[in-house]
């Protein structure tokens, strides 16, 4: 049985109903973003995030691959990998008419949605650069993974059980990373400005942001 017929099987009439009416990447979006910032470190798989309401962007990710293999997708993530005074996030891509798109649970304003509009994943990858950013206003992405087919986990059924959210966490780690940044682009950054930094955090819990050491690395 696929996980995605098991995650349906397990619905009760009226969350049924309600998942049916994510019908687009935009509506999958929005809901992400009427749910809590999960500041717990634990995953929620996508049937707990339909009726727990609360997701970070580990369990945001995986909730929106679901929906967008219902609407008939490839169930994919992409890590978004910083300098190590950061954390991870995972974008979840679709596809339009060739071109990449994503959805993203995100404390920050600026690492959520984009559409469909570019040629290939460093392209979209790049759109979130200057958004990608810590407390302390250091630019904090460096790499991508390449992506991950969570089709590969329908055998543990990684949408309607948490036991198999760590080997999927396991498998990005371990997972390829292409660089974005040469170290000479790197020791020149600037940090990132007042207006930038303070629309970023519109809406955020500050209990779920990332806090760097005092001592940079």
């Amino acid at each position: 049985m696929s996980s995605l017929l098991n995650f349906r099987q397990q619905l009760s009439e009226s969350e049924l109903r309600f998942f049916e009416t994510l019908t687009t990447p935009t509506r999958i979006q929005t809901f992400l973003d009427e749910i809590p910032y999960s500041t717990e470190h634990l995953y929620r798989c996508p049937l707990r995030v339909l009726r727990e309401r609360v997701a970070h962007c580990f369990d945001g990710a995986l909730f929106a691959a679901a929906t967008l293999e219902h609407l008939g997708h490839v169930p994919m993530i992409l890590e978004m990998v910083p300098n190590g005074r950061d954390d991870d996030h995972l974008l979840t891509l679709y596809k339009r008419n060739g071109h990449w798109g994503a959805v993203a649970k995100s404390n920050y304003v600026g690492l959520r949605f984009r559409e469909p509009v570019y040629r290939n994943l460093r392209e979209l990858v790049m759109s979130y650069f200057e958004q990608f950013y810590n407390v302390d206003r250091e630019k904090t992405l460096r790499s991508y993974s390449l992506p991950l087919n969570l089709k590969v986990f329908d055998k543990w059924n990684w949408m309607t059980g948490d036991e198999s959210l760590e080997q999927i966490a396991q498998r990005l780690d371990r997972i390829r990373k292409i660089p974005l940044l040469t170290q000479s682009m790197v020791s020149k950054l600037s940090v990132v400005d007042e207006r930038t930094y303070q629309t970023g955090l519109i809406g955020a819990d500050l209990a779920g942001l990332y806090k760097p050491s005092m001592k940079k690395k």
